[in-house]
């Protein structure tokens, strides 16, 4: 059986590192790996498929299953499909010259990681040499989570935008809010969606959403101090948008004593979405349906 030994396997993370350290936001998934083809020469054995699996190759797999080392030695985070190297990680990229020490460190700190786990079922990873089996075993969970995760966030960013206030205002009701206004066709008065703690409007602030449905720019300061311009002293403001936000945006928001926003991107208006989607409305539903489909899911 072909294998790849620790040297290669070094040689990739090392590689997958460079590519991060140039992306401190992180990069999704899907483009990590792109970029480090990019990078290396793949063995024959890397990039043909695996026998039994026709469309679904080594390479892939095989570099998620070796950064599972560097996500539990520290060096690595990987959230809602992004990759991001941590302080640490680039520490040891620059301390492990050779690709095989820098694995075998990344190994030693998963085993480390491995004897505080209550549970001893968790797979020991095998870092001399891998064959056709485990890699695709441990990382086929991650890789379909990333595929369906890109599928729905790509159908969010295209959906049109009357549609997606629609969206926003179902997930705010089924989030136990009182739906008072959205916003028809026309100039919007600087807020999207208004909804409040109860009925009457007797308990809590009133909240005003506002929506931008733009997947190609990032919210600005700029726009972060109109949508504020319009908040009352009681009201609190949330803004969603599907192209996220810049990082002065950010800080922006974070700063305010006055005016209490929060900013919500694509993956968290996923997650909220995710998690209550079995309070939403049938019809509610429809907006963004969505199936649980059961995995075999490696232990952990």
């Amino acid at each position: 059986m072909a294998e790849i030994t620790a040297f290669r396997a070094g040689e990739m993370l090392q590689a997958l590192f460079r590519i991060l350290a140039d992306a401190p936001e992180g990069l999704p998934a899907s483009e990590a790996l792109s970029r480090l083809e990019g990078v290396l020469t793949l063995t024959p054995f890397e990039a043909a498929d695996y026998p039994k699996r026709p469309g679904t190759r080594r390479f892939e797999k095989l570099v998620r299953f070796h950064s599972i080392n560097a996500v539990k030695a520290g060096w690595m985070l990987k959230s809602d499909g992004l990759w991001t190297a941590t302080p640490e990680g680039l520490a040891a990229l620059g301390n492990y010259g050779d690709p095989a020490e820098f694995m075998r460190e990344a190994v030693r700190l998963y085993r480390e990681w491995l004897k505080g786990k209550p549970s001893k079922e968790v797979a020991d990873p095998k870092v001399d040499a891998v064959g056709d089996e485990q890699p695709d075993a441990v990382a086929a969970l991650e890789d379909a989570e990333d595929a369906a995760r890109s599928q729905i966030q790509t159908y969010l960013g295209e959906m049109p935008a009357y549609p997606f206030q629609d969206l926003v205002a179902a997930l705010l009701r089924a989030m136990g809010y009182d739906v008072l206004w959205v916003a028809p066709p026309g100039p919007d008065g600087g807020f999207d969606v208004v909804a409040q703690t109860d009925p009457l409007g007797a308990r809590g602030p009133r909240i005003k959403a506002q929506v931008k449905q733009r997947a190609d720019s990032k919210v600005t300061p700029a726009d972060l101090r109109s949508f504020m311009a319009v908040l009352g002293d009681q009201d609190v403001g949330i803004f969603i948008s599907t192209g996220g936000f810049t990082k002065e945006a950010d800080a922006e928001a974070r700063r305010q004593e006055k005016r209490r926003v929060t900013l919500i991107n694509l993956p968290r208006l996923l997650e909220l979405w995710v998690q209550h989607y079995a309070a939403l409305a049938e019809v509610d539903r429809q907006l963004l349906p969505l199936k649980p489909v059961y995995f075999l899911a490696p232990r952990s």
